[in-house]
C-alpha cells in the first residue's frame, strides 16, 4: 500500500513573499506581546517592598489557594507581608479576597483565621467571599466595600496585573510583590501571567460586571474607624 505523505507548509519563493511572511510573524509577536507591555507600562514605579508601600489605610490580599484547608505557602507568605503592613502602620485594615464559590472552600476565612493568629485584630480583617478572579476582586474592592486606595499584596508575578486591574477598577494602587520561592508553583504562575495578561487587557477594556456583584459592605468602612 503506498505511505500518504501530508503536505509540507511551503515557504515563499519570492523575495517580495518572505518579507511579507517575516512583516506577519513581527507583528504576530507585538500583537501576542502587546498585553505584557501594557501591565509593565501602566504600573510604572507603583509596585515596591513593604518598605516602599506609602501608608493606605487598607491592604488587599488575593487569594491563593489552600492546602487542607489552610493557606498554601504562596498564600501564607502574601498573609506575612499583609502582617507587616499592619505591624508597620502602612495599613489599619485588610481585605481578603478569595473564592468560597462552594461550602467545602473558604479562602477568606482561612486568611482572616490566619491574620488573627499572627496578630492583626479581628475587627481590622474584612473578608470578601466572591474573589473569584484578579478582576472580579478589584471591582467589588470599589464597588462593594468603597475602597479608593490601597496596597496590593500578591507574588511578583502577578502584582502588575493586580495593580493594573485594580486602577482600571478606580482603586488607586500600590503593589507588594512578594518575593517567591523559584519551584513549579512559580514557574506556572510566571507562564500563566503571560496569557492572563491578554485577558486583562480585555478586562480593563470593556470592564465586565463581575460574576457576584452583590450590595454595599460597611465592612472596610468600620475596620477603618476608631484608633
Amino acid at each position: 500500500m503506498p505511505r500518504i505523505r501530508g503536505k509540507r507548509p511551503r515557504l515563499p519563493r519570492t523575495r517580495a513573499g518572505r518579507r511579507r511572511l517575516v512583516r506577519g510573524l513581527v507583528a504576530a509577536c507585538v500583537l501576542a506581546l502587546a498585553p505584557t507591555t501594557w501591565l509593565y507600562t501602566s504600573t510604572g514605579d507603583r509596585i515596591g517592598t513593604v518598605a516602599d508601600a506609602p501608608a493606605a489605610g487598607v491592604a488587599v490580599v488575593f487569594g491563593a489557594g489552600l492546602w487542607d484547608g489552610q493557606p498554601s505557602p504562596y498564600l501564607a507568605d502574601r498573609l506575612d507581608a499583609a502582617v507587616r503592613l499592619y505591624r508597620a502602620s502602612k495599613v489599619r485594615a485588610v481585605l481578603v479576597t478569595g473564592d468560597n464559590s462552594r461550602a467545602t472552600y473558604d479562602e477568606p476565612d482561612a486568611m482572616r483565621g490566619y491574620l488573627v493568629r499572627h496578630g492583626v485584630p479581628d475587627r481590622r480583617v474584612v473578608s470578601d467571599f466572591a474573589g473569584f478572579d484578579t478582576w472580579d476582586s478589584c471591582v467589588r474592592a470599589k464597588k462593594v466595600f468603597g475602597v479608593d486606595r490601597a496596597v496590593l499584596v500578591s507574588q511578583g508575578f502577578h502584582i502588575r496585573r493586580a495593580v493594573a486591574l485594580c486602577e482600571a477598577a478606580g482603586v488607586r494602587s500600590f503593589g507588594v510583590g512578594v518575593d517567591a520561592r523559584h519551584d513549579a508553583t512559580w514557574y506556572y504562575g510566571g507562564t500563566r501571567e503571560l496569557f492572563a495578561a491578554g485577558k486583562a487587557l480585555l478586562d480593563a477594556v470593556f470592564r465586565p460586571a463581575p460574576t457576584f456583584l452583590g450590595p454595599k459592605e460597611p465592612g472596610v468602612a468600620r475596620a477603618l474607624e476608631g484608633s
